[in-house]
């Protein structure tokens, strides 16, 4: 395999690379997850694959359901469900619900994400799977298919329970997934005010803290429990970038609310977009034998942007891989190499490289000159075994 180092300065070209950083932002919270949602780079990770009571910020499960079911057809914002008394019974943050009520599903999600109610997700779970225990196995099924692997379900609500776990990480995926594939429900995470029926002009304020600072945060979830301490699923955009901070265990809400803050404006700050390639951009060539060209390009089959440090923005520093000689034939796109990107105090990102175009297999004369090297090179390697 043959290797060839260059810098990556002069390069000119938007990929999703995780890049975790290695030594970073000093976080007060036990838990945190920070990533670049726009290039999938994480930023920050401290016990980020931990199990950890995830308290209300699990309700970003039960909101996925409900999106899911609405993006299927089974239910529409006007459906209406039943309130038992199981749901009216739920204590800590609630709607207020009673058993005479049917409100829709466009009020559930209102009153679950600005009102936090512990009743609506009961509400929510009983009236897409029949039961709360039914949907907390759905809930796990749907966990294990989408990689929340650190992520555990017991209730739709988060009330304290050992078996209801999830990891920073699994709470960041999460929130990607509500961001990229429901941007028509995302809007709701944005939602500051809301009181069903009048009944709790006390709770009708939504208490992500981000909302109101002016950072362009727009969602997604707070979560406290004596356990779990107080826990915030935050998002903001900023220009072209968008930014999912995930953090637990801040001793107080005023805590939670100035390291959501900071971790936020660091994310924006310190990072930087940079695009260092062009889909299409030729890096190098490699020979090719039997087949009707000599040589194919090796090109970068998409374009690669990477989000690094500001203050590491002209270190960057690759490295081609690439075996040579191939053989005839050759498909268009067929990966013959790799760019290694080195960033100093981030983990290593690799790219593929692909033939730039087909080389078919040659004629008469190119598989009897290929066949010459071949056995030329055979010759050569046995020599340098005596």
């Amino acid at each position: 395999m043959r290797h060839l180092r260059l810098t990556l300065l002069a390069l000119l070209g938007a990929l999703a690379l995780s890049l975790p950083a290695k030594a970073a932002f000093e976080t007060r919270a036990g838990a945190a997850y920070v990533l670049d949602q726009t290039t999938g780079t994480v930023l920050l990770e401290k016990n980020a694959e931990t199990p950890l009571p995830p308290a209300s910020m699990s309700k970003l499960m039960t909101l996925n359901m409900l999106f899911e079911a609405l993006k299927d057809g089974r239910v529409t914002m006007d459906t209406r469900f039943n309130v038992s008394r199981n749901a009216m019974a739920m204590g800590g943050s609630t709607m207020f619900l009673d058993t005479t009520d049917r409100p829709t599903v466009e009020q559930l999600i209102k009153g679950i994400i600005v009102q936090s109610g512990n009743d609506a997700c009961v509400v929510v779970a009983e009236g897409l799977a029949g039961t709360e225990a039914a949907f907390a196995r759905a809930m796990n099924e749907r966990a294990k298919a989408l990689g929340l692997e650190d992520s555990t379900f017991a209730n739709a609500s988060g009330w304290p329970d050992p078996n209801q776990r999830m990891s920073m990480k699994d709470l960041g995926t999460l929130a990607n997934r509500l961001i990229t594939e429901f941007p028509e429900f995302y809007g709701f995470f944005g939602l500051e005010e809301f009181d069903y029926d009048g009944r709790a002009p006390q709770n009708r304020f939504n208490r992500n803290p981000l909302l109101g600072m002016g950072i362009g945060a727009d969602g997604l979830k707070t979560g406290h429990t004596q356990a779990a301490g107080y826990g915030l699923v935050g998002s903001a955009v900023q220009g072209d970038r968008r930014v999912i901070v995930v953090i637990s265990g801040l001793e107080t809400a005023e805590a939670r609310a100035q390291e959501g803050e900071r971790l936020i404006n660091w994310a924006f700050r310190q990072f930087v977009e940079k695009t260092v390639l062009d889909k299409g951009t030729r890096l190098t060539e490699t020979e090719v034998w039997t087949g009707a060209a000599p040589r194919v390009g090796l090109v970068a089959p998409r374009d690669v942007t990477l989000v690094i440090p500001a203050t590491l923005r002209d270190q960057l520093r690759a490295e081609i891989r690439f075996e040579t000689p191939v053989i005839a034939p050759v498909e268009e796109g067929e990966e013959l190499g790799e760019l290694v990107i080195d960033i100093p105090d981030m983990q290593q990102v690799r790219v593929p490289l692909v033939a730039e175009a087909a080389v078919p297999k040659g004629g008469f004369l190119p598989r009897i000159r290929s066949a010459a090297q071949i056995a030329f090179a055979r010759l050569y390697e046995r020599a340098q075994d005596f």
